[in-house]
């Protein structure tokens, strides 16, 4: 069995000539995406599609980095900021309306404990799913295997190593869920600061055309 075909499997693999190549094609893409004009937005967006594929709303500020692009899955209006990491030896799956804060990194690599099995070249990737509507704060490293669930703020500087449910707050390293995200918090856009009258009449608009 060739190490690609190893590698999108899920099983032990050597990162070969065929492999580098896959990643060739990649690294040139990154190269345009991280020396384009940063005020040409047209142009990033484009970029940003021709690397990640289907995409709808995607942006990414960059600098970004990643091994292939073309296992990064994300879902309408995805956003990283800069200096986003994706090692995307396995898949990436990403949902709808997530933001990524500057300096966020997804690892689905990694390799042997014994330093005999990991000296041999042996490496492996883990699947890392993201859902609906997840913020993921700055220097927050999510690591192989987790899944993140629909509608979770994680915390600035969190090492994500197990998963996260639904609708919560979740923080630390290692990162662990602090509180459950309520009705009673779309109210505030800071800890106690509560939205000012128009900005909350203008989020309850919002609210109503989603609801259509």
């Amino acid at each position: 069995m060739d190490n690609i075909t190893r590698r999108d499997l899920g099983l032990p693999y050597i990162s070969d000539d065929a492999v580098m190549e896959e990643q060739k094609v990649c690294r040139r893409i990154l190269q345009r995406l991280n020396t384009a004009d940063r005020s040409d937005f047209e142009e990033l967006s484009k970029i940003v599609k021709e690397l990640l594929g289907k995409s709808e709303g995607a942006f990414i500020n960059p600098p970004f980095y990643c091994d292939y692009g073309s296992h990064i899955e994300v879902g309408k209006n995805f956003f990283a900021n800069y200096n986003c990491t994706i090692i995307d030896v396995a898949k990436v799956k990403i949902g709808d309306n997530c933001q990524m804060a500057p300096n966020v990194a997804i690892y689905t690599a990694g390799h042997p404990l014994h330093p005999v099995s990991r000296n041999s070249m042996y490496e492996y990737g883990i699947e890392v799913t993201v859902g609906d509507n997840v913020w993921i704060g700055g220097n927050t490293v999510i690591l192989p295997g987790v899944h993140i669930g629909d509608n979770v703020v994680i915390g600035a500087g969190s090492v994500v190593s197990k998963d996260i449910p639904d609708w919560s707050v979740a923080v630390g390293n290692p990162c662990r869920v602090i509180k459950k995200i309520t009705e009673e918090d779309r109210k505030y856009y800071y800890k106690d600061r509560e939205f000012d009258e128009e900005a909350w009449a203008a989020i309850e608009e919002f609210a109503k055309k989603q609801e259509k």
